[in-house]
């Protein structure tokens, strides 16, 4: 087993650096070499040619992008320093970057986002897990009745209705209409109530089109799964229908769940952009979206290199546990 985790440690490190050497190349080799200057996006108000010209040089936009590769990576372990038209700008680790719009670094406008986007996504996917599977079993076990019929066309609605009618629906019927809930963030630490009841909406919300997702996958997955042949025999051994379902055909439906499941989460922590914006949660998903208003590059830089170190941790602690589910896994 640890060598397994090894294998995997090695591979999940390898796959960040890939991935951020292709997510600069796409900010800052691919511009320049269509004829545009990747100074020019990242300039502040001063866009006069000086300005451009001193981002150019605290950019090193000049170097060739392994080079770059290497000041952005060894910012985020030891701090970087922006040198150039006359000024220095120093940005402490970790450095993912440095906004000349808002002449913040990147980190700070965004650390205090993170536990927004974590609160909402955590609570979602617990909601949208235990309703999706147990709802996805029980129409595989109900199969062609009322309840599996009734529980598949709420899905389907679920999954067809995009995430920002459905927030404006809630806020509409418990915000305005009822006047139950309200969406706003209120931190843990200074109000655990009004902590729950301002993401009560969102994980609602979030998780009401996962949920539907995950419980039309459950049930596809179990009705094959419960027509193997070893359950069959399970049966025929007369194991008792909890044991046949608990410990042989569960585990089985499990694996793809949590293959779709790591994809998911990690994608919804680097941001859950339409749900944030939809309940103005200052998340990172937020961020992301004002920041492509208004072209803050380095911001949106930050936020797509965050979330792909989501998805892949994400989808490092889904192969753990395939390994706990299946030891196959652990040879392979």
């Amino acid at each position: 087993m640890l060598a397994y985790i090894i294998r995997r440690l090695i591979a999940v490190v390898l796959m960040l650096m890939v991935v951020t050497l292709v997510t600069l190349s796409i900010f800052f080799l691919i511009p320049k070499l269509t004829g545009s200057d990747p100074a020019t996006m990242f300039v502040g108000k001063q866009a006069d040619p000086a300005a451009i010209e001193g981002i150019r040089q605290k950019l090193g936009l000049g170097d060739p992008i392994l080079v770059q590769f290497w000041h952005f990576v060894s910012g985020i372990f030891a701090g970087r320093d922006y040198v150039g038209g006359g000024s220095t700008i120093h940005c402490e680790a970790p450095c993912f970057g440095y906004s000349f719009k808002t002449e913040q670094d990147v980190w700070t406008m965004l650390s205090d986002r993170i536990p927004v986007t974590l609160s909402m996504v955590i609570g979602a996917a617990v909601i949208w897990l235990l309703l999706g599977v147990s709802t996805g079993v029980v129409s595989a076990l109900k199969r062609g009745t009322l309840i599996d019929r009734t529980a598949m066309v709420t899905a389907l609605a679920g999954v067809s209705l995009p995430i920002y009618f459905t927030a404006m629906l809630a806020m509409f019927l418990f915000r305005t209409q009822l006047g139950w809930l309200d969406a706003k963030w209120v931190p843990i630490s200074e109000n655990p109530g009004g902590w729950f009841m301002g993401l009560l909406l969102p994980w609602v919300t979030l998780a009401f089109l996962y949920a539907a997702m995950y419980a039309r996958l459950t049930r596809a997955t179990m009705l094959e799964v419960l027509g193997e042949d070893y359950i069959r025999t399970a049966r025929a051994k007369g194991l008792t229908e909890p044991v046949v379902l608990g410990k042989h055909a569960m585990r089985s439906t499990m694996t793809p769940i949590l293959t779709i499941f790591g994809m998911d989460f990690g994608a919804l922590v680097g941001g859950a952009v339409l749900t944030e914006t939809a309940f103005s949660l200052p998340g990172l998903g937020n961020a992301a979206f004002s920041a492509v208003g208004e072209r803050d590059l380095p911001v949106i830089l930050a936020v797509t290199l965050i979330t792909a170190a989501c998805v892949v941790f994400a989808n490092l602690v889904v192969d753990l546990l395939y390994a706990v589910i299946d030891p196959r896994v652990r040879l392979a």
